[in-house]
This record gives C-alpha cells, sequence and structure tokens, in this order.
C-alpha cells in the first residue's frame, strides 16, 4: 500500500495545522494488524495511540503539551535604586597576630631638659676640722680633740667626741696632717672605731717637719672614724699654736653603698 493510499478517506476534524506532524509519525510508525473496523473508513495506523496534541473522536485533545512561560528579565531591570542608610557596626573581631618589625626610624632631636631632681635624694657627707693646740703623750690613749671647723656638712663630725660617725654607708676618704715636735717621736693612727687602720709615725729629730696620712675605709651605719695618740710608755707629741693651724682631719663620701 502506498502512502497515498493511507489517506483515501480523511478524518473529518483533523485540521491543515496538524497534517505534517500526523503524516512524519505516521511514516515512523509500524503498522500492526489489528481487528477489522466496526464500520466507516478506518487507517491502518488507527489503533495505535494518536499523536501528542491530537483530538480523540469527541473532537477533546488526549494530551495537553506543558506550556513553560519564560521572561527575560534585563527588559524588566529598572533603574539603580538610592544608596541605604548605613547599618549598626558589627562587634569587634579579635586581634590578629603581631605584624613584622618595621625598619628603625631615624634619630630624633634631642630633647628638653627635665626638671631637677629631688635634693633630699642627693648624698653628700664631708668635714674637715683642725686643731691649734699641741698635744703631749698621757698614760693612756688619747683621742684628738679639734676646736677648728672647716666643713661638716649635717654635723656628722662631733666636735666633742673628735669622732666622725657614718650616717650615709659607703665608702669614704680620710686624710690626717700633723706637725712633729722637736726631739720627740710621733705615733699616732687613723683608727675606725676601736681597729687601728693606718699610722702616722716619725722619729725624733731636732727637726719639725710635717706628716700626713691618707687611707680610703668602707663604712656601715654608725661607724667611727677617729684619730688616736699612743700613749706614755712612747714618748710622743704634734705641735700647733694659736696663731697657724698645723693639725688637720678631712674626710668625704665618695660612693653611698645600698
Amino acid at each position: 500500500m502506498s502512502a497515498r493510499g493511507l489517506f483515501t478517506c480523511r478524518r473529518p476534524h483533523v485540521s491543515r495545522t496538524m497534517l505534517g506532524p500526523l503524516l512524519f509519525l505516521s511514516l515512523l510508525s509500524v503498522v500492526a494488524p489489528g481487528p477489522p473496523p466496526s464500520g466507516g473508513c478506518r487507517r491502518c495506523c488507527d489503533h495505535l495511540e494518536p499523536p501528542e496534541g491530537t483530538r480523540d473522536r469527541s473532537g477533546r485533545f488526549s494530551h495537553v503539551p506543558e506550556v513553560r512561560t519564560y521572561i527575560n528579565m534585563t527588559i524588566l531591570k529598572g533603574d539603580k535604586g538610592d544608596r541605604g542608610d548605613r547599618g549598626t557596626p558589627g562587634k569587634v573581631g579579635m586581634d590578629g597576630p603581631p605584624g613584622a618589625r618595621g625598619p628603625l626610624g631615624s634619630k630624633g632631636s634631642k630633647g628638653q631638659a627635665g626638671a631637677p631632681g629631688d635634693p633630699c635624694k642627693v648624698q653628700h657627707s664631708a668635714f674637715s676640722v683642725g686643731r691649734r693646740k699641741s698635744l703631749h703623750s698621757l698614760e693612756t690613749y688619747q683621742a684628738l680633740i679639734f676646736d677648728t671647723v672647716f666643713v661638716n656638712m649635717d654635723e656628722h663630725f662631733n666636735m666633742f667626741e673628735g669622732k666622725f660617725i657614718c650616717q650615709i654607708p659607703g665608702i669614704y676618704f680620710f686624710n690626717v696632717n700633723i706637725h712633729t715636735w722637736n726631739f720627740k717621736e710621733t705615733y699616732l693612727h687613723i683608727m675606725l672605731n676601736e681597729a687601728e687602720k693606718a699610722i702616722i709615725y716619725a722619729q725624733p729629730s731636732d727637726r719639725s717637719i710635717m706628716q700626713s696620712q691618707s687611707v680610703m675605709l668602707e663604712l656601715g651605719l654608725k661607724d667611727e672614724v677617729w684619730v688616736r695618740l699612743y700613749k706614755r710608755e712612747r714618748e710622743n707629741a704634734i705641735y700647733s699654736d694659736d696663731v697657724d693651724v698645723y693639725i688637720t682631719f678631712n674626710g668625704y663620701l665618695l660612693r653611698a653603698i645600698h
């Protein structure tokens, strides 16, 4: 049977617009034998399911294809709106790791001098005293008592006892100058408390001379430094007069120790 013979009898309700798809589907379909028609003109492919979107014998569509709507949003895009209000700040985040150390900057200019410090914190101690009277040895030791004051800061030197009493622990420098007596021995000691630390000595001579002795001592609080004349078992004396000062005793703090 030819293709023309298949469509000698047309169905009254099929429109011309559906003819093309039906023809294409009919050519691809396989004709299967079926029971003879009860009446009227039938096609060899009437036993098959009607194509999608075709009408059945009652004139209704057996299947309606799904229609999906597509809207081009670029056509509907409006103008850019105004900037909105600034929102509330968020919580502070965690500190990040420290960054790398930057390069060394240039040296700054010299600053102004600061205010003077508290004078009470600056520690000083010094004395210088003299004796205008001669002194001869006795049966016992004698401390040299001085009658002339050159310097006595904060009264650290006790003029009545002839002793320097340490008020600031530290390193001190001491110096003693005496004048010998003709034909008499000169024999004295620089004393730290009751210990002999340095001697001042001159043998008897027909000429009187000046003798000197110096020493540095480390002192603690309330330590005493003084000059002692030896006792009479060794006849000795020192010379001075009311006009000139021949005998002096000096001392000062080099460095305080805390």
